[in-house]
């Protein structure tokens, strides 16, 4: 007897609001059993507001798989306010059981869901929610759900419209650069700016050859996908046409061995435009070694033993740039050096005679060769860069004064 009246009189003691009369059963919902197996209840007046307006459609300017949600925050959403966050729930039936599908932040009123599949109908609904938490424990939590939305498919498309801005600047430039070209191959004169560095070619192998010396043309130590190595490549045949008229002796160390194969057909195909292709030799261009510093001091033992008049250095160059310019300095040839590597411009300004900085060493080709591609090609981006340039000053202008339209033109997408 004792034993029995002890069994009905533990859920008592264990849970003194169960022993109330007339107390509301528990809404399991709002209920979370803790690891103690003790029952936490929200308190009252806890229950967020729905959010409102709940608008679903396919996120646009995608490749598909993918629904956009926006909503109208609730009005619980404040500072100090009653919502945490919001739960975004998913169903493919309006009647059937919605699954979480991502959840964001208070102050937040938009979602993206990127794990749809195209041509399947989905219905939405989105859930503001409280809670309380302790020691990383969910202790109660509430939610309040929007109506259900829907349905709406994910489709991908074929233009991003966001970009239609880069459309609009390629066409441009593309433009530009085919007007040119046609102006070009009419034979109408383009005007390009005279390159120090590239106007002294003449001189340097002019010295060479009044002091019987050697020319040496170091073209980088990069390989022939580097479009700086392509570049110095295109000035080695000029270099070499000159060489060849003047009968002097060019030659060519190289750390690649592709590089060193087209730099073979460049100085054989110069010679023979200059009218003298037996006046070539197989050993003028020649493979030194993969090894960067290996390759530096090759090429300052060939300067201090064969002391050359005029050294060129055409192409991406990186910390051995130093070493090999000063020594070439050290001997007293004229230096004429060109790359894109801005780390490495320095070095050469300072130790060579004439430097191509940056483009000058890309216009090269079309400054050296005045070929109606390549001249129109240069012509048309320098009108692209100019354009660039009147757009930026109006901008500053126009931000400046408090217009901020224009700035969105220029809007570009990861």
């Amino acid at each position: 007897m004792t034993a029995k009246l002890a069994f009905y009189l533990i859920p008592f003691f264990l849970f003194p609001a169960m022993a109330v009369g007339g107390q509301e059963p528990v809404d399991d919902s709002s209920v979370v059993i803790s690891d103690s197996l003790l029952v936490s209840q929200p308190p009252p007046d806890v229950t967020p507001v729905m959010p409102t307006n709940v608008v679903v459609r396919d996120n646009p300017n995608d490749a598909g798989g993918s629904i956009e949600i926006s909503w109208d925050l609730s009005v619980d959403d404040h500072e100090g306010g009653k919502v945490d966050g919001y739960y975004i729930m998913r169903s493919n039936d309006r009647r059937g059981e919605f699954t979480e599908v991502g959840d964001v932040v208070a102050g937040k009123n938009d979602f993206i869901d990127n794990s749809t599949t195209d041509g399947r109908d989905y219905y939405y609904q989105v859930a503001a929610f409280n809670a309380q938490r302790e020691a990383g424990e969910t202790l109660w939590q509430v939610r309040s759900e929007s109506d259900v939305v829907g349905p709406v498919r994910s489709s991908g498309q074929w233009f991003d419209m966001r970009r239609f801005n880069v459309l609009i600047g390629t066409i441009f430039v593309c433009t530009a650069i085919i007007g040119m070209i046609y102006r070009a191959r009419r034979g109408k004169e383009l005007y390009i700016r005279k390159i120090a560095g590239l106007e002294s070619v003449d001189e340097a192998v002019g010295r060479a050859t009044e002091m019987g010396r050697k020319i040496v043309f170091v073209p980088g130590i990069n390989d022939m996908d580097n479009v700086q190595t392509i570049a110095g490549i295109t000035i080695l045949g000029r270099v070499a046409q000159i060489a060849a008229q003047y009968d002097t002796w060019i030659e060519v160390p190289c750390t690649r061995s592709l590089v060193m194969i087209t730099a073979k057909e460049v100085v054989k195909e110069a010679y023979a435009k200059a009218g003298r292709p037996d006046a070539y030799h197989e050993d003028q261009v020649r493979y030194i070694t993969d090894d960067q510093f290996g390759y530096a001091a090759a090429i300052d033992g060939l300067f201090i033993r064969e002391k050359p008049a005029a050294v060129f250095y055409m192409g991406a160059f990186f910390a051995e740039s130093l070493i090999m310019a000063e020594t070439g300095n050290s001997i007293g040839a004229i230096q004429i050096a060109g790359t894109g590597m801005p780390s490495q411009l320095p070095f050469f300004i300072a130790a060579c005679d004439f430097t191509l900085i940056g483009e000058e060493l890309f216009a090269a080709s079309a400054y050296l060769s005045r070929e109606p591609r390549l001249l129109g090609s240069l012509k048309g981006q320098d009108i692209a860069k100019a354009a660039i340039l009147v757009f930026l000053i109006a901008g500053i202008v126009l931000e400046t004064t408090g217009v901020y339209q224009l700035s969105g033109w220029f809007t570009v997408l990861d």
